[in-house]
């Protein structure tokens, strides 16, 4: 038997004691999922995403399958802050594993403020600021698209957040992710996260209509991993030349421990599992003892070896 390699990375300000976290908008607040994971199987979670005031989100039909994958519009429905502090928090704050809070504001200053009173919560790990999701017709897609609204929006989220480490999840919706990581990167971001959901649509050929009653939603599971490796590694090899202590975290059709892995790999630090727990409720702890497995065959002593490893 192989020995047992430490799972144990740092990343983006925090200590995590496995590589693998649960990704915004598709693990709810964890408790939904607590049935199906042992306490302390995966490194933490980060939260669906919170705004100032409870957002319903777009109508129905609002998911829909897809050949390798998912779409879905949600609309960042969400309970808001006040019931998060409230309701949420308290049982995340006693779990083992660290509490990533994902927050989307549709204005500079409603950033600012969810990052100061998000900051200020003791049982907040790190907070992940969503400038890219391609659902929400005010605000998300503009701050994610370009450089110098990615570099306010977090330079305003950094100055609030009372020391607590900023992720940016970054939009693959792009023609290049590197210059919006670099700008988060100057304005004193600790890591990005990659990627969001890819614009997508998809139609009912038989009453020629979009299946989705928004029209348009985010494309995400096995289909985008790809993408999100090709530009898990670009955004990687840009941040460790012109700022190394920033971080990538991966994520996009992740479903087996090979799948972190390859992202890990490609130079990410930590990974976060998504579309893989609509199939399987129990896909992010599986996948974490997958990626302990690899590592072990693999000889490696510390699963942080494999970051950045690529060969060519």
């Amino acid at each position: 038997m192989s020995p047992a390699c430490d799972m144990a990375v740092s990343v983006g300000g925090i200590d995590l004691t496995n590589p693998v976290l649960a990704a915004s908008g598709t693990f709810g607040y964890g408790q939904e999922y607590s049935p199906y994971l042992e306490p302390g199987a995966i490194g933490g979670l980060v939260t669906k995403g919170v705004s100032l005031k409870p957002r319903q989100g777009n109508p129905p039909p609002r998911i829909v399958e897809t050949a390798c994958g998912m779409l879905n519009a949600i609309g960042l429905a969400n309970v808001g802050l006040a019931e998060f502090l409230a309701h949420k928090l308290p049982w995340l704050a006693a779990q083992p594993g660290a509490v990533v809070v994902n927050l989307y504001g549709e204005s500079i200053d409603e950033f600012a403020e969810l990052a100061r009173r998000l900051g200020a919560q003791p049982g907040v790990d790190a907070l992940e600021l969503n400038v890219s999701c391609p659902n929400v017709k005010e605000g998300g897609m503009a701050f994610g698209c370009h450089p110098g609204a990615v570099g306010e929006v977090t330079a305003a989220a950094v100055a609030e957040a009372q020391g607590k480490p900023v992720w940016v999840k970054l939009t693959p919706n792009v023609s290049d992710p590197v210059p919006m990581a670099l700008a988060a990167a100057q304005a004193g971001a600790r890591a990005v996260s990659l990627i969001n959901t890819l614009l997508a649509m998809a139609i009912d050929a038989r009453t020629r209509r979009p299946v989705l009653a928004n029209v348009v939603g985010g494309l995400s599971g096995p289909a985008i991993k790809p993408v999100g490796l090709r530009m898990v590694w670009q955004v990687a090899k840009a941040l460790a030349q012109s700022h190394p202590t920033v971080d990538v975290v991966g994520l996009g059709g992740i479903m087996s421990g090979a799948d972190a892995a390859e992202y890990m790999i490609a130079g990410a630090r930590a990974v976060q599992v998504g579309t893989a727990s609509f199939t399987d409720p129990g896909a992010a702890g599986r996948i974490a003892a997958e990626l302990a497995d690899y590592c072990a065959e693999q000889g490696l002593s510390r699963a942080e070896e494999l970051v950045g490893s690529l060969r060519i």
